[in-house]
């Protein structure tokens, strides 16, 4: 076996320490790191980086020596249990490759591809060298999310039949991701992709997606306003909307906020992440808790949050061999509903998810 292929007894171990390697000092790999260090029996033992300078400063602020600006050099250098890659998406795919022809798991953040054939091209490398494969769709991991989870999952409401998923603000989100504005696809792309997500999640898989979209800041290239109908393979309906041009007296972001009508009552997720249930026996309010965490700042802490219990269940899933949840197989679904709603905003029709995937032969 390759030395630095994981052995499975390392893999399955709780008293081994995961090593990993970070692929991206950007924006948001900080809240990686910091999650990194907080979860149990892993470590981040080196970084890459094309940009020198940055990579250096992240080395300094998280105590890291091994540095690397080729992630092909990393990789051959350390011996490694997986790569974190957090770039953007046109190197997703390559340094996918790289990884699975290594024959080390893969953690990639969202979206995880720009088409579906790379998708799918991922994936296959990934099944093809028997390496562990998540996408990093982190904002079904946010506690409140979970919470609503269950709550759908002990019939609390009974079957729920009609549901919303909307997130909408006008958070500027280009200051700290200035390249957002640069391209013809915005909103769905980065974050309805996470609002798509919650429904498949909670609502489960779709079989049709009728979307209309608008631009409405003149300075950004791509939409920033999309409300998209979907057709639950249960025979639900639910409505994703999402904007970063919504100006509200409260400020929501990051908040996701969630409505669904169930056969025995009614659920919401509210602002400031209260959960109200209610039913024939009465209504109930709690506050869904999100866990202490030294490194969370507001306006941040649900979505940071979510990137250490995802990144908790990525380890998991390593020591046991079990699937993950939001594994590469699963995003595939998530990135059809992204390719679908551009589909329909731009022919104005309803998008079948099977004769979508068909097509694209996935």
């Amino acid at each position: 076996m390759d030395p630095k292929t994981p052995s499975t007894d390392m893999m399955n171990s709780a008293n081994e320490m995961l090593r990993g390697a970070l692929i991206g000092c950007g924006f948001f790999a900080k809240n990686h790191l910091h999650a990194w260090s907080d979860v149990a029996g892993v470590g981040i033992v080196a970084i890459c980086d094309s940009d020198s300078e940055r990579l250096k400063a992240t080395a300094n602020e998280f105590g890291i020596d091994r540095t690397y600006t080729d992630a092909a050099e990393m990789i051959d250098s350390e011996r490694l249990d997986f790569v974190d890659i957090a770039t953007t998406v046109r190197s997703h795919r390559p340094l996918v490759e790289l990884a699975a022809h290594a024959g080390i798991a893969v953690i990639c953040q969202k979206p995880f591809a720009s088409t579906l054939q790379d998708a799918k091209a991922m994936v296959h490398a990934c099944d093809k060298a028997d390496v562990p494969l998540m996408v990093h769709e982190n904002f079904r991991w946010q506690p409140a999310i979970q919470a609503v989870g269950r709550a759908l999952a002990s019939h609390a409401i009974g079957t729920p039949y009609w549901g919303r998923v909307s997130f909408r603000s006008a958070f500027d989100v280009f200051s700290g991701q200035p390249y957002l504005a640069e391209g013809a696809r915005f909103i769905i792309e980065d974050l309805g992709i996470h609002i798509l997500d919650i429904a498949r999640f909670l609502f489960g898989n779709v079989d049709q997606i009728t979307a209309s979209t608008t631009r409405v800041n003149p300075s950004i290239k791509g939409e920033d306003v999309a409300t998209m109908l979907l057709r639950h393979e249960s025979g639900m309906t639910s409505i994703v909307d999402c904007s970063y041009a919504t100006h509200l007296p409260q400020e929501l972001f990051p908040q996701t906020l969630l409505e669904v009508d169930g056969t025995a009552g009614s659920l919401r997720l509210l602002s400031d992440y209260r959960l109200q249930i209610h039913t024939r026996d009465g209504t109930s309010v709690e506050t869904v808790s999100m866990p202490a965490l030294s490194w969370t700042s507001r306006p941040w802490q649900a979505i940071q949050s979510s990137v250490y219990a995802i990144q908790a269940h990525w380890i998991d899933c390593l020591r046991t061999g079990q699937k993950p949840a939001t594994s590469g197989h699963d995003n595939l679904q998530t990135l059809a509903l992204v390719e679908a709603a551009y589909d329909s905003a731009q022919t104005r029709r309803a998008v079948e998810i099977a004769s979508l995937l068909k097509a694209k032969q996935i």
